[in-house]
């Protein structure tokens, strides 16, 4: 299912109504929305929809599922960094962050419960794509905003904030095609297994070199989107399987060119995330044949959302589904200090700017942030 299909409606209430009007939904009205620039519509035929206005400052919590990876730490950091922004301040009365794990039944308790404690919005990064309407059900009754952003969810009831996980796939599996060919052995290192982010970068990457024409050798392995797991994977690959002559991971890419250097393993094309560390591997081993090419799957997404369920709870219409674009950049194209930071030498997600958002969100700004759950 494309992400146009997952994002049909946006099905969620506000506290001003109440009985049957309440589990009503929003109204449909024309665009444009609010913010245009920002909250761009996924396609021409996108819906907008709005809610009646409510006085702030609001109640607002982030539920996330995952958290074994950098980006979801990162995603968190951000979280609150966005939150302790002045101009964010004044309209949050109070924001929590929960983790809890990769359990859905976990995840939908634990929105369950800032429903039921009355917060005005819940942001979600979801475990799974179905299994949500229980809680949109109760987000209805109780008059909670929902919205879900990185995964997305299979229901025409929830709002989104997505970036095309299909496309990176294609994009990344292109790459190799350009620079690899039509014929040879690729590895595939995916993400964690179950989550539509990996379904759908794993679907675009196949149509590429499983297309007409392509002749690939692939083996595929589970990374995790983490860099300690990808190396693991990538080394144990290389001693199963000899010589690659490309590469695309989903995520944790620096840890599989540290397996490609214990390995001893020729640098080849590679088409990884928007790790600062892999982008400063691209620039440090370019000249010895590591071509490349790093999209990003940016953490500060969660601030689009944040931006958003405010512009709504203030009774202002949002698209449906709002496309934030792929940052993306390679090896020949990349700029120290713009797209990738050499000082910085932590593990961090490079693609943190947004500029039609207002969003450009420095290492030191985050960084001053923990990857805590925020009670």
């Amino acid at each position: 299912m494309s992400i146009r299909n997952l994002f049909v409606a946006a099905g969620v209430t506000v506290g001003l109504m109440s009985g049957a009007a309440m589990a009503a939904g929003p109204e449909t009205v024309a665009g444009p929305g609010a913010d245009p620039q920002c909250f761009v519509p996924w396609s021409s035929d996108t819906t907008y929809f709005q809610w009646p206005a409510r006085e702030g400052p609001y109640r607002i919590a982030v539920v996330n599922g995952f958290v074994g990876n950098v980006w979801r730490i990162q995603m968190i950091q951000t979280a609150k960094a966005y939150a302790a922004l002045p101009e964010i301040a004044k309209d949050i009365k109070e924001f929590k962050v929960v983790s809890v794990g990769t359990d859905m039944a976990a995840q939908l308790g634990a929105i369950e419960d800032f429903i039921n404690q009355g917060f005005e919005a819940v942001l979600i990064d979801p475990n799974t794509p179905k299994g949500w309407d229980r809680v949109i059900r109760l987000a209805n009754q109780k008059g909670t905003l929902l919205i879900a952003f990185d995964n997305q969810v299979e229901t025409d009831k929830m709002a989104g904030v997505a970036q095309d996980q299909v496309i990176m796939g294609v994009q990344g599996g292109q790459w190799l095609v350009d620079h690899v060919g039509k014929t040879g052995k690729l590895l595939e290192i995916r993400g964690v297994p179950g989550f539509s982010a990996d379904q759908e970068r794993h679907d675009g990457f196949r149509s590429v070199v499983e297309g007409d024409g392509m002749d690939f050798e692939i083996v595929e392995v589970v990374g995790n989107w983490a860099p300690g797991d990808s190396q693991k994977a990538t080394a144990d690959a290389i001693a199963a399987h000899g010589h690659f002559d490309g590469i695309f991971t989903q995520g944790g890419t620096n840890g599989t060119v540290q397996a490609l250097i214990d390995a001893g393993h020729p640098f080849i094309p590679i088409s990884g995330e928007g790790e600062n560390l892999f982008r400063i591997q691209m620039a440090e081993y370019a000249d010895q044949g590591l071509k490349g090419f790093s999209y990003g799957q940016s953490p500060a997404q969660v601030a689009i959302a944040m931006k958003e369920a405010i512009a709504a709870l203030q009774g202002k219409p949002i698209p449906q589904l709002v496309k934030i674009p792929n940052p993306t950049t390679n090896y020949e194209t990349m700029e120290a200090g713009v797209d990738y930071f050499p000082d910085l030498t932590a593990d961090f997600f490079a693609a943190n700017a947004f500029p039609p958002c207002g969003l450009n969100f420095t290492a030191p700004q985050l960084m001053a942030q923990t990857g805590d759950d925020e009670q």
